[in-house]
């Protein structure tokens, strides 16, 4: 299990969009997001190893939002 912290998401609409692009990328794998209130959210990834560049891509291509530090194992 992997765990990233993401800059920039604020509602469902952002969960929903990152979630997606995340599970095109590692499909079979189990993405959950848990929602900052105003502050950076945890995305949770299991199932799958991805590198942080290709999550960045992702969560670029799911709205421009923001990988932050290093992710977690």
């Amino acid at each position: 299990m992997q765990t990233f912290t993401v800059d920039g998401m604020t509602c469902g609409h952002c969960v929903a969009a990152v979630t997606a692009e995340l599970t095109a990328l590692a499909p079979g794998a189990t993405v959950e997001v848990s929602l900052g209130d105003g502050g950076p959210s945890t995305v949770t990834v299991d199932g799958a190893v991805l590198t942080p560049e290709q999550v960045a891509a992702a969560l670029d291509e799911a709205g421009g939002y923001t990988l932050v530090g290093t992710p977690g194992a």
